[in-house]
């Protein structure tokens, strides 16, 4: 069988610039220029923007449909310059057009933030109430110039982002998670819980998803360790992807997905979807939040359980927070091996102690051993991502669970970053073998997948030897 193909991204590779990369090269300040954002326009600019927005009110058939770009650019485009004549407004070429364009933003996208949703190079927006807002680049944080006219704006553009999903938010629900059509993740959260006004957080994903070979190139990790990744998921071990807030969880989690082979139904489950996969059997699967009445709400427990009468080959989870935990663990004891799903932590021993933490949760009053021992008997591997000090990310280690010894789970570390040193504020390391050979080789080599020795740096034991 062979084993992590070097061409899988070959063309990709072309497609994408360099700025997608989770690099360190970032600007050393938030100006127009150097983040490659316009300056704003003046307030005469503004008026002109408003107006045509009222005018649209005014004149145009509420029933008219504005959803087509290029059906709006014809309605929108006289109104425009009749507006821009009245106003006595000389504009050159690309003021005029950056000045239709924010109008069709505010009519057809997101308003303000809608150029930074189209940069690739900008990975988060943050929106800390109208006037402030900030971006992630390259893992570091910069504040652009960009404001909303007030909170009422912010809060149409929350509106516009939430209801396709046929979610709500006001006073008393005023959390929300969804999504953009992209996949990008969103969280608002508006007064009276925020006390600077309206707030959304977008974790912005690649639009052309991210393979093994980009994140060996980015430095995320090595071509030893994405080998023996795919050889773990193609033998169908159960894989836990532990990490921080921001660490690339759900990257990592979905260019291991890719391995998995095309003649398997797989089903996924999430909060808000984001896995983007490319096999053909897919289900996705989504949870619900309840309605204005506090009632139909469908848990990413629920639909854990649902899985299960699938007829699923593999499950995969988003992210276990609660109560599913036990559920997932049960799937990986009865025959639903080669499940994955992600886990916030700070390191493999303490994504362990977390899932205990969980089990507790769903209300089962189960022994502690008895738990530690479906956690070890369940998972196979951990696979340990952080954000660094650099803003880079990178897998920091790579641990398979042992057993039980007693009360206690045994780990061992298969793979772990050595930090080198700095290369002016870059970190210098690679993620190295440990030099012991796994134990769930036993069970990638039932699956006639064979790797040799220099995979865990055993050719440079012997050698020593």
């Amino acid at each position: 069988m062979p084993l992590f193909s070097r061409n899988h991204s070959r063309e990709d590779q072309n497609t994408r610039t360099t700025s997608q990369a989770q690099s360190t090269s970032s600007p050393k300040t938030s100006t127009f220029e150097e983040l490659k954002l316009p300056p704003p326009l003046p307030p005469a600019y503004l008026d002109v923007k408003r107006r045509v927005q009222q005018r649209l009110i005014n004149e145009v058939n509420p029933n008219t449909e504005l959803t087509n770009s290029e059906e709006a650019r014809r309605i929108i485009e006289p109104i425009y310059t009749e507006v821009l004549a009245e106003a006595n407004l000389v504009l050159n070429r690309s003021e005029r057009q950056r000045l239709f364009e924010m109008i069709l933003a505010e009519i057809l996208g997101y308003g303000p933030i809608q150029p930074l949703l189209e940069d690739d190079s900008i990975t988060e927006i943050m929106v800390n109430g109208p006037k402030q807002v900030y971006i992630e680049r390259g893992g570091k944080l910069y504040r652009v110039p960009v404001t909303f006219e007030d909170d009422d704006h912010v809060l149409r553009i929350i509106e516009r982002i939430i209801a396709p999903l046929g979610r709500r938010i006001d006073e008393s629900s005023p959390m929300v998670d969804g999504r953009l059509p992209d996949g990008s993740r969103v969280n608002a959260i508006i007064p009276p819980l925020s006390l600077v006004g309206p707030c959304i957080t977008i974790r912005k994903f690649a639009k052309i998803p991210f393979t093994i070979n980009d994140l060996i190139r980015f430095g995320t990790l090595t071509p030893e360790v994405a080998q023996f990744l795919e050889a773990a998921v193609q033998a169908r071990l159960n894989i836990i992807v532990s990490g921080g807030t921001g660490s690339g969880k759900t990257t990592l989690l979905n260019v291991l997905s890719a391995f998995i082979p095309h003649d398997e139904r797989i089903i996924t489950i999430e909060d808000s979807a984001e896995l983007q996969l490319k096999q053909e059997h897919v289900v996705r699967l989504e949870a619900r939040p309840p309605n204005i009445e506090g009632r139909g709400a469908v848990t990413i427990r629920d639909l854990v359980i649902n899985a299960l009468r699938m007829r699923p080959d593999r499950i995969i989870v988003g992210e276990v927070r609660g109560g599913e935990a036990l559920d997932m663990l049960q799937a990986m004891n009865t025959g639903h091996d080669g499940s994955m799903t992600t886990a916030h932590s700070n390191s493999p021993r303490d994504t362990l102690a977390r899932i205990e933490t969980m089990v507790m949760m769903a209300g089962m009053e189960l022994p502690l051993k008895a738990i530690r021992q479906q956690i070890s008997s369940a998972i196979d591997l951990v696979v340990h991502a952080e954000r660094m000090r650099d803003g880079s990310r990178r897998v920091v280690r790579i641990s398979e669970v042992l057993g039980m010894e007693g009360d206690m789970i045994l780990m061992q570390d298969i793979f772990e970053f050595v930090e080198e040193g700095m290369d002016g504020d870059k970190i210098i390391g690679r993620l190295q073998p440990t030099g012991l050979r796994p134990k769930v080789m036993e069970k990638i080599e039932r699956a006639h997948i064979h790797l040799g020795p220099e995979v865990f740096g055993l050719d440079m034991v012997y050698q020593r030897r």
